[in-house]
């Protein structure tokens, strides 16, 4: 039997609506999972015991246990407390924000880190408060010296999508699955599968190697 590339045309339809689940995911998961990285990052350097210590907890706890787990947590364990089922969707989304933001916190904390004290003290002594230094100084310049590992840490989550096929989430994974059941063509389906991520994290990672460059 040779290739049969012409399986992707005729089931193009199921794929695309698969691929743009993923898109949804990953950039929901991303603009939910960065913001809270930055509350999670001033946390980590607060020096409130109140705030420090339980955002210490949750991150080490988090990034200690697998993704897939804290998917099925949200899935299964959140309609219960809450009385209500969520969906798939919400509930991947949620377990994305949860996790990723977790590592998001520590590539944000060490840009934090980064940023010299005389340029804080600076700011202090021209009059600004803590949330002004925070928010004009510390996290424009703290963000700007992790644009490489953020970018590394968005290609990892888009990777990552492909994990919601567990619950059940008709991303571009189980979408192919769907189509290979059907036609059976798993060398042709799969392999596209595996190019079209090639290509996105290829891509992905020659922007952040640039960024990483210019900002050397």
């Amino acid at each position: 039997m040779g290739l049969d590339l012409s399986v992707i045309a005729r089931n193009s339809n199921v794929l695309w609506g698969g691929f743009l689940t993923t898109l949804k995911l990953f950039g929901i998961a991303f603009a939910g999972g960065l913001p809270l990285g930055i509350l999670l990052g001033l946390g980590r350097l607060s020096s409130k015991k109140w705030i420090y210590y339980p955002v210490s907890a949750y991150i080490n706890f988090i990034r200690n246990v697998p993704l897939l787990m804290v998917v099925f947590w949200i899935y299964f364990a959140l309609p219960i407390v809450t009385g209500h089922n969520i969906g798939r969707l919400p509930s991947a989304v949620i377990a994305f924000i949860v996790f990723e933001a977790t590592y998001f916190g520590e590539i944000i904390r060490a840009g934090f880190q980064s940023v010299k004290k005389g340029e804080m003290q600076a700011a202090y002594s021209t009059g600004l408060t803590y949330t002004q230094v925070t928010r004009y100084i510390l996290i424009p310049i703290g963000l700007r010296r992790v644009i490489p590992s953020l970018m590394t840490q968005t290609i990892v989550i888009f990777q990552d999508t492909s994990l919601a096929y567990v619950i059940g989430l008709r991303e571009f994974v189980r979408a192919s699955t769907v189509v290979n059941a059907r036609e059976v063509r798993s060398l042709e389906i799969f392999g596209f599968v595996a190019l079209v991520y090639l290509v996105i994290c290829l891509a992905g990672s020659t922007i952040s190697n640039r960024l990483e460059e210019e900002g050397e």
